[in-house]
């Protein structure tokens, strides 16, 4: 294999070995993802993204994105914002990029700084889909948890703690039920599975468990089903805050029938050969 370029990433900690491939002619494999993410001896990530040629005829590039485990996932939202980190700066003029992903074309507001860098992207996560409000999953012990389920184009389970503060969800035990509850037969191609407390009527903390990939430090998906599940409870306004271990993603859901709208920033950490 040739060598490959590649650029490390993250979005709030939730980091990604990018593949600049725009004439695709890389094949992201399982086995290449695995080696890549491995924190020991490759270059450490909670997946790869291979930027590829569009899809469509309005879209800019592809985003063609692998979990840690080598799995396919639908979408990612700060993985998304990554993307469009090196559009901004492949294209200095560019104000917005629509970047194409098995859950559909995404629309990007770029944001930069007074010198013209990026700095932030705002996402159009498109209409989030509501499932349940009180899903209920039997752990092996007996305990019953109720679960908010939900899809921003790829699936998720909310474990929703009310009005309580940050302690709770610090400790909440999300390393044992996250596994359980990714794997159980209620979700056949597995579940991302978030933990939630709302400190005020306009922040939600909250952490995830990311299907394919283990707790992660951030996740744009998981932050925006955080935010729909703590609105569908009554928790929060329709503008939140998120608090992740790995820093904040600000949401904007206006109304259910509308599209929810996340913003954060993105990072580039280094470059190299593999």
């Amino acid at each position: 294999m040739a060598p490959l370029h590649f650029i490390k990433a993250h979005g709030c900690g939730n980091d990604f070995v990018l593949l600049p491939d725009t004439d695709d002619q890389l094949t992201l494999t399982e086995d290449l993802t695995k080696a890549m993410c491995d924190r020991h001896v490759g270059i450490g990530a909670d997946g790869v993204i291979r930027i590829g040629a569009p899809t469509t005829e309005t879209g800019a590039v592809f985003m063609d994105y692998r979990n840690a485990d080598g799995s396919i996932a639908e979408m990612c939202g700060n993985g998304v914002r990554t993307v469009a980190m090196w559009y901004a700066q492949a294209h200095p003029d560019a104000t917005t990029v629509n970047v194409d992903t098995r859950a559909g074309m995404k629309h990007v507001t770029i944001h930069r700084d007074e010198t013209g860098a990026f700095s932030a992207a705002t996402v159009n996560m498109g209409i989030p889909e509501l499932f349940s409000r009180n899903h209920k999953i039997t752990m092996p012990d007996g305990a019953i948890i109720p679960l908010t389920t939900l899809s921003m184009g790829n699936p998720h389970a909310v474990v929703v703690m009310g009005r309580v503060g940050a302690d709770c969800v610090l400790d909440y035990p999300l390393n044992r039920i996250g596994p359980f509850i990714e794997h159980h037969p209620d979700f056949p191609d597995g579940t991302n599975v978030e933990v939630i407390a709302s400190t005020t009527s306009t922040t939600v903390v909250g952490r995830i468990h990311e299907r394919g990939v283990g707790e992660t430090l951030a996740s744009g998906t998981g932050s925006s089903a955080m935010a729909v599940a703590a609105i569908a409870h009554g928790l929060t306004e329709r503008a939140v805050t998120v608090y992740l271990p790995g820093g904040q993603i600000h949401i904007d859901w206006p109304k259910d029938n509308a599209p929810l709208m996340m913003t954060g920033p993105a990072v580039s950490v280094f470059s190299g050969t593999w």
